[in-house]
């Protein structure tokens, strides 16, 4: 699993030779985790400023709102808006926080005036990062 979480393009007979099994029940274990859903899918990952995705900005959300149905349509709504590549419910201060990446802060701007169109706030505030210190997708697996 660490092998793929690193590189999903790894031959199995490389990922079988690393664990000590023969390619065809490595397989096997490959397919049962994802048919398991412990592994989602495979993807390619692009490097934001290889494809013009210079600023990266974190969006905190305060509602009085906290319905079911509220909480639905403000979250399709974002799910509309690709630059909003991650959201999540909070506890503490804010409600939501959304991490938004764009090519700069004009584009930044027209996302910000999507954002507030799609559901009342009671506060928003944004915060941009200066610079990436730490990013990985791999999880880590010693509570498996």
């Amino acid at each position: 699993m660490a092998q793929l979480q690193r590189d999903a393009a790894t031959p199995v007979s490389e990922i079988a030779a690393a664990v000590g099994l023969s390619p065809t029940p490595c397989w096997r274990r490959i397919k049962k985790l994802e048919d398991e859903g412990v592994i989602s899918r495979r993807v390619a990952l692009a490097e934001p400023v290889a494809v013009n995705l210079n600023l990266t900005a974190f969006v905190a959300v305060k509602t009085a709102q906290h319905s079911e149905k509220w909480l639905t349509a403000f979250a399709d709504n974002i799910r509309r808006i690709p630059e909003v590549v991650e959201l999540h419910r909070m506890s503490g201060d804010i409600d939501y926080l959304m991490k938004v990446v764009c090519p700069d802060m004009a584009q930044f701007d027209r996302i910000y005036k999507k954002l507030i169109s799609v559901a009342e706030f009671s506060d928003v505030s944004s915060t941009f990062s200066m610079e990436r210190l730490k990013h990985t997708t791999e999880l880590p697996l010693d509570y498996v």
